[in-house]
């Protein structure tokens, strides 16, 4: 990883409520001026959604949407070309509000495991089902988020950029627990070491920049995913247990950046900043780790994607993360 880049002390995890790519660009710029990300808006449909959106992104392999959801097909249809339709935009908004920024900038896309257990091969059955399907996915994904991020240090040439792969079926994956077509029995569970090497050669389309992986799902596998290269890790506080401490403490150690999502994704009270982050603290005090490291090592989040929650309170949430994000750097202790 190149050490000349910086994350910032808050980010977005990626989705957002509603449709409208400008006035969400203005409210992410706007809430985290040393570290936005180019958001996503689901709401506008097949095509705006995470895995509708990756898939739109693939280098010589198309989807289209079925009844039963995303499938593989031969040439790029409607659905493929929505989906480009709505990146374009989106980008067309981060560029307008990014003019003469320099810093990190964050863009998120379905990682390759995820992504085999929700597109469906001609058959129906996930392409998690066939190993060569999984390669020529890995494949075209490391191809189109490659020339993704060419795209998007063009609009926004200041930037450096941060790639955010979300990987919320990793660990389904990695237990054999992604149901086939007839939801009666389940796919085998894949090697650890061919998901790992898969996401390696992913990790490695955003060169010296560095690269996190997010999954909002328990049990987030730090040490696989820090051997896959992963810069920094983004998971779901809330859902941490005393089993995962070890990997962490590991994690910190190593240099791992961690992206602590403290902030509920969904609408409902906000706490006061610090109340947010007592956990953190509480952790690295259980760790027995430096309170000087935190504002070095954390990066706070929502836990997970906001496409769910209302507008008012999706900019609640974002201005809350960075006010906590102050909270944890000044009073580390």
């Amino acid at each position: 990883m190149n050490a000349d880049i910086r994350f910032g002390p808050a980010t977005g995890i990626g989705s957002m409520p509603g449709g409208d790519p400008r006035e969400t660009a203005k409210t992410v710029t706007g809430s985290f001026e040393d570290f936005p990300f180019l958001a996503e808006l689901p709401a506008r449909g097949p095509g705006a959604d995470m895995i509708g959106r990756t898939a739109g992104m693939l280098v010589e392999l198309y989807a289209r949407v079925e009844p039963s959801g995303w499938r593989i097909g031969d040439r790029p249809g409607r659905d493929t070309k929505r989906a480009r339709s709505w990146l374009g935009e989106d980008l067309d908004a981060l560029e307008e509000f990014t003019q003469g920024y320099e810093g990190p900038l964050k863009v998120q896309a379905v990682g390759p495991w995820t992504l085999a257990a929700a597109l469906e091969l001609k058959n129906g059955e996930a392409a998690l089902s066939d190993a060569g399907a999984c390669r020529d996915l890995a494949a075209s994904l490391a191809e189109g988020l490659r020339l993704h991020l060419e795209e998007v240090g063009r609009r926004v040439p200041g930037a450096q950029l941060v790639l955010q792969l979300d990987e919320p079926s990793l660990v389904a994956v990695l237990r054999g627990q992604v149901k086939t077509a007839s939801g009666y029995r389940a796919h085998r569970a894949v090697d650890r070491q061919v998901v790992e090497a898969t996401l390696r050669d992913v990790v490695g389309v955003n060169g010296d920049g560095p690269v996190v992986v997010h999954s909002c799902a328990p049990d987030v596998p730090f040490a696989l995913l820090r051997r896959a290269g992963a810069a920094a890790i983004s998971f779901d506080f809330s859902l941490l247990t005393e089993r995962d401490d070890d990997a962490i403490g590991e994690a910190v150690e190593a240099g791992t950046r961690l992206f602590a999502g403290v902030v509920p994704g969904t609408d409902g009270p906000l706490s006061d900043p610090a109340g947010s982050v007592m956990g953190v603290r509480t952790l690295w005090r259980r760790l027995g780790l430096s309170p000087g490291l935190l504002a070095e090592a954390v990066t706070l989040t929502p836990s997970c994607g906001l496409a769910g929650a209302s507008p008012e309170y999706a900019r609640g949430a974002l201005a809350h993360c960075v006010r906590a994000a102050r909270s944890l750097a000044d009073n580390p202790e």
